[in-house]
C-alpha cells in the first residue's frame, strides 16, 4: 500500500517537475524571444511609448533698421494642447478653454470629442497664445492642460514700415515684403529633443539632439525715423483729400539706398488678415500698381531732347494748343504762347512736351525712356515688384511719340520714378535701387550686400540743365508748394487724368504726384510722392507732402543747408522782380516797343538786368537763378516788335 501511495507521489512529482520545466522552458524562450531574436523590434515600440520627439523651434532672424533699430523679432510665446485620452470629458475640457483662448466652445468641443474617439494622444488647442492667456490657463493648475514653447513674430513699431516688412503666416513663414522675399535667409533651423513621459504621455525630462540655430540678421537701408515721418505725412494728405490710394519713395540718389517706402492704406502685421480689404490694405502700392505718371515725365522728355536735337534751356518751342493723332491737346490750365524749354517744365506745357516728343522721334525716344529704367523692374529685393507698361516701339501709334512725352501711355510705379529722377540727381547714371544692406548670421560676421554698377543714362552736362530747369518749377511753376527753408530743391508735378477702362474715357480724377531732389548742388535724398484719386492737380496735393518729407529727412540726415537762413525773404524779393517784370512785359505787349539793338545781359544779376531793361523798354523773361548765362535773342541782335528777351541765370 505504502508503495503504491509512493509511486503515485512520485508520478506527480515528475508531472510537476515536468510542468515546471515546459514552464521554465516558456519562460526562457519568451525571455529569449523578447531579450535577443525581436529585441531591437520592442525596445522601439517601448521607446515609441515612453520617449516623444519634440521639435524645437528656431526663431526667424531680427529686421533692423540702418540705425540698429529692431523692426521685426521673435519672442518666445506658449502653445497649448492636451492629451485627449486623459481629459474628464470633453464638454467640460471646451467649457474651461474655449472662453479663455477665446474659441468656439461648440467647435472645440467637436474637436476634442473626435480626437477622443480616434484615442488620439496629442492635440494643439492654440497656437502661440498671449501671455494674459498662458496665466490664466496654469493658474487654474489642470494636470490635462500642458504647454509647449514656440516662437511667435512681433512688429514692435506695429504699421512703421508694414509694406516693407511684410509679415508671417500661422506657420512662421513669410508671406509678404522682407519677410517673404528674404524668408530662406530670415528662417533658421529647427532643433530636435527627446522627451521622456510618464504613463499619462507627461514629459519628465528632456534632452537636446541638435540644437536650433535662428535665422539671418537682416539690415534694412530705411531710416526708421524717416519711415515714419513719411507714413505720417502720407496718411494726412490721403485721408485730408479724400482720396483712395497713396505712396511715397525715398532714396538716396548716388547709392540707391531706399530710405523709406511708404503706401497707404497701411495695416498691422501683428495681426492677421480678417477680411478682403485687410488683404487690399497690404498691397505695396509703392512697387506693385503703376499708374500714368503725368507731366512728371516732360523732364525725361526734355533730357531726351536736350541729348539727341540738341535743345537748350532758352530754346523757342509753340506751345498752346496741337492736333496729335486725331485729338486736339491743350494745356492744362490755359493757353500758352511760344515758350522755352525751361518754360515749357516750369509751366508744364503738354503741347511742348509733345512737340519735344515728336521732335526726337520714335525711336530715340523709346531708347531714351528705356534708359531712365521704364518698362522694367527696378530688381528692388521685394516681392511683387511690377514693371510698369512700356510697349515696344514697333507697337506705338504715330502720335505715340507725342503723348509719352507728357507722360500718356506710359505707366510707372513710384519707386520706378524715384529711379528716373535719381538719374537727374546724381549727374546722369541709373542706379538699382536697395532695400537690404547688410546680412549677419548668428554669431558671425556682418556681411554687406554689395551694390550693382551703375550705367551711364546721361551726360553730366544734362544732368545739370535739368536739376536748373526742375529749380524753376519750385521758384517760379507749378511745384511752389516744394520750396525747403535753408535748402534748394528742383522738382516736378505731375496730374495724370485716371482712366475708365469700363467707360473707355478719362475722369476728373487724377493721380497727383511729385518728384524732387534736395539740395540741388549736391543731392542728398529723391523723394516721390503720388497720391491716387485726387481732385485737385499735383503741385496742390503731392507738393506739399514732398516739402514736409525732404524737411524732415534733411533733417535726420544732418545734411548742411545750402541757403541763408534769410532766403526766404530773398526769394521774395526776386519773385517781386519777376512779377514786377512779367507786368512789365504786359504793357509792353500792349504799348509798341520800337525795334532796338539786344543789350548783352551775360554775367548780370537778375535785378541789373530788369534795371536794364527798364532804361531800355525792353520785355524781358527772366529764368533762373544766379547770373545770366544765356540770352536769346544774342547780344546786339534786332529786337522785332513786341518780342521778349529770354535771359537764364544760373549759379
Amino acid at each position: 500500500m505504502e508503495d503504491r501511495a509512493r509511486g503515485q507521489a512520485n508520478r506527480r512529482l515528475t508531472v510537476l517537475a515536468c510542468a515546471a520545466a515546459l514552464w521554465a522552458a516558456a519562460i526562457l524562450w519568451k525571455l529569449i524571444h523578447l531579450q535577443v531574436l525581436h529585441h531591437e523590434e520592442y525596445a522601439r515600440m517601448a521607446e515609441a511609448q515612453q520617449i516623444r520627439a519634440v521639435e524645437i523651434a528656431a526663431p526667424r532672424g531680427d529686421i533692423l533698421d540702418r540705425n540698429g533699430q529692431k523692426m521685426a523679432i521673435s519672442v518666445e510665446v506658449d502653445t497649448v494642447f492636451v492629451n485627449p485620452m486623459r481629459l474628464p470629458d470633453a464638454a467640460v475640457a471646451a467649457e474651461v478653454l474655449a472662453p479663455v483662448l477665446n474659441l468656439d466652445r461648440a467647435g472645440l468641443h467637436q474637436r476634442l470629442k473626435a480626437a477622443k474617439e480616434e484615442k488620439q494622444g496629442f492635440l494643439r488647442v492654440k497656437r502661440r497664445i498671449s501671455r494674459a492667456e498662458s496665466e490664466q490657463l496654469r493658474s487654474l493648475k489642470l494636470e490635462w492642460i500642458e504647454f509647449e514653447k514656440e516662437s511667435q513674430r512681433h512688429y514692435p513699431n506695429i504699421t512703421v514700415g508694414a509694406h516693407v516688412l511684410g509679415a508671417v503666416d500661422h506657420e512662421e513663414k513669410g508671406n509678404g515684403g522682407v519677410e517673404l522675399e528674404w524668408n530662406e535667409e530670415l528662417e533658421g533651423r529647427p532643433g530636435t529633443a527627446r522627451m521622456l513621459t510618464d504613463v499619462r504621455r507627461r514629459g519628465i525630462e528632456q534632452q537636446v539632439e541638435t540644437e536650433p540655430k535662428a535665422g539671418t540678421n537682416l539690415t534694412l537701408c530705411l531710416d526708421e525715423r524717416i519711415q515714419f515721418a513719411v507714413e505720417r505725412e502720407l496718411r494726412e494728405a490721403v485721408e485730408g483729400s479724400r482720396c483712395s490710394t497713396g505712396s511715397v519713395v525715398v532714396m538716396n540718389p548716388h547709392t540707391g539706398e531706399v530710405l523709406a517706402m511708404a503706401s497707404y492704406p497701411s495695416f498691422d502685421p501683428n495681426k492677421r488678415p480678417e477680411s478682403g480689404e485687410d488683404q487690399a490694405a497690404r498691397l505695396n502700392v509703392a512697387i506693385s500698381a503703376p499708374g500714368e505718371p503725368g507731366s512728371l515725365f516732360k523732364v525725361f522728355t526734355v533730357a531726351a531732347g536736350i541729348e539727341t536735337i540738341h535743345l537748350r534751356p532758352e530754346s523757342v518751342m509753340p506751345c498752346g494748343h496741337l492736333t496729335l493723332g486725331g485729338r486736339t491737346v491743350h494745356e492744362a490750365k490755359h493757353f500758352f504762347g511760344p515758350m522755352s524749354v525751361a518754360e515749357i517744365l516750369a509751366k508744364s506745357s503738354n503741347v511742348g512736351a509733345a512737340q519735344i516728343g515728336l521732335r526726337v522721334g520714335e525711336e530715340r525716344m523709346y531708347e531714351y525712356v528705356r534708359r531712365f529704367g521704364f518698362g522694367r523692374r527696378t530688381g528692388l529685393q521685394l516681392p511683387a515688384e511690377s514693371p510698369g507698361m512700356l510697349r515696344r516701339v514697333e507697337n506705338w501709334e504715330p502720335a505715340s511719340a507725342g503723348y509719352i512725352a507728357f507722360g500718356h501711355e506710359i505707366a510707372a510705379t513710384t519707386v520706378q520714378i524715384a529711379q528716373a529722377c535719381s538719374v537727374i540727381a546724381n549727374g546722369g547714371l541709373l542706379v538699382k535701387p536697395r532695400m537690404v544692406l547688410k546680412k549677419q548670421k548668428p554669431g558671425g560676421i556682418e556681411e554687406k550686400i554689395a551694390a550693382e554698377p551703375p550705367a551711364r543714362a546721361l551726360r553730366p552736362e544734362t544732368a545739370i540743365k535739368m536739376r536748373q530747369m526742375m529749380e524753376l518749377v519750385v521758384l517760379q511753376g507749378t511745384g511752389k508748394a516744394a520750396r525747403l527753408s535753408g535748402y534748394t530743391v528742383g522738382g516736378k508735378t505731375g496730374s495724370a487724368q485716371i482712366y475708365d477702362f469700363e467707360a473707355k474715357r478719362y475722369t476728373h480724377a487724377y493721380n497727383a504726384s511729385f518728384m524732387g531732389m534736395a539740395p540741388l548742388t549736391n543731392p542728398s535724398i529723391v523723394v516721390v510722392v503720388t497720391i491716387n484719386g485726387a481732385h485737385e492737380y499735383g503741385g496742390a496735393v503731392a507738393a506739399p507732402v514732398f516739402q514736409k518729407v525732404a524737411t524732415e529727412a534733411l533733417r535726420v540726415l544732418d545734411v548742411p543747408k545750402d541757403l541763408p537762413d534769410a532766403a526766404t525773404e530773398e526769394t521774395t524779393d526776386t519773385e517781386r522782380l519777376v512779377a514786377d517784370a512779367g507786368r512789365r512785359d504786359e504793357a509792353v505787349a500792349k504799348t509798341p516797343v520800337k525795334p532796338g539793338r539786344v543789350p548783352d545781359f551775360h554775367g548780370m544779376t537778375m535785378r541789373a538786368v530788369v534795371e536794364t531793361a527798364s532804361a531800355e523798354g525792353l520785355a524781358v523773361l527772366v529764368n533762373g537763378r544766379g547770373i545770366v548765362r544765356a540770352q536769346e535773342p544774342p547780344p546786339g541782335a534786332e529786337l522785332p516788335r513786341g518780342s521778349r528777351v529770354r535771359v537764364l541765370l544760373a549759379k
